[in-house]
């Protein structure tokens, strides 16, 4: 019985382990990628310069640059901090889920997004920011939560819509007229992020499968005549 039960809690250490040891390595390049953020801005604060005139300007070739350097400048300290820990808990959600699937997954948001946010958002204007990559990463959890008939990444769907449902304001200019947002990022952000999850939804996670599922039906059922 002792030690049966000493198995047990070995095998049980053992897989919090594995699972401590994923989740870590799963926010390794989300908490990079963050850190790049802040090393830019800690830059420009240093020696006192704005690099957002490097930002993406659409459909202009002077800013179709931008469509690479926007998601890295950030007005200010708040503009920077609303977007780092979204970047970081959903981009280590990413690659938890998916593995090594998620850094092509990233970075097909990364310019596609940038790409169509050039194409269609209004001249004249300048986008900087990750919050159109923050919209894609939430919009594409949320729906490969309700797709993929996998209750981890419903729960965590569900998880997103809690924490992260008022963004949904954020892709309507209403709502914030005498504020400067780039709704158009985070709107076309969103539809892309919609997007990629519906193209990669026969990756990551498999759906869960019961054991009733596998049984033999339990009923009888009658033989047609010969």
């Amino acid at each position: 019985m002792g030690k049966s039960t000493r198995c047990g809690q070995a095998e049980f250490m053992k897989e919090s382990d594995i699972e401590r040891i994923k989740m870590i390595s799963s926010a390794l390049w989300p908490l990079l990628f963050m850190l790049l953020l802040w090393l830019i801005k800690g830059v420009e604060e240093f020696i006192q310069i704005n690099l957002s005139e490097f930002g993406l300007m659409p459909r202009t070739l002077r800013g179709l640059p931008g469509v690479f350097t926007y998601p890295f400048l950030h007005k200010d300290l708040s503009h920077l901090f609303s977007n780092s820990v979204p970047i970081l808990f959903l981009g280590t959600a990413l690659y938890y889920y998916y593995g090594r699937s998620a850094t092509r997954i990233f970075i097909e948001l990364f310019l596609f997004s940038g790409i169509l946010l050039w194409v269609f958002a209004r001249p004249g204007s300048i986008h900087i920011g990750a919050s159109g990559l923050v919209y894609g990463l939430a919009a594409f959890h949320l729906l490969s939560g309700l797709v993929k008939k996998n209750t981890s990444q419903l729960a965590f769907a569900i998880l997103v819509i809690f924490l992260y449902g008022s963004l949904v304001w954020g892709i309507f200019p209403g709502f914030f007229p005498h504020k400067r947002i780039s709704w158009e990022g985070h709107l076309i952000g969103s539809v892309t992020g919609l997007l990629l999850s519906y193209y990669h939804r026969h990756i990551g996670p498999a759906p869960d499968r019961y054991e009733w599922s596998d049984e033999p039906d339990d009923y009888d059922h009658e033989q047609p005549p010969a």
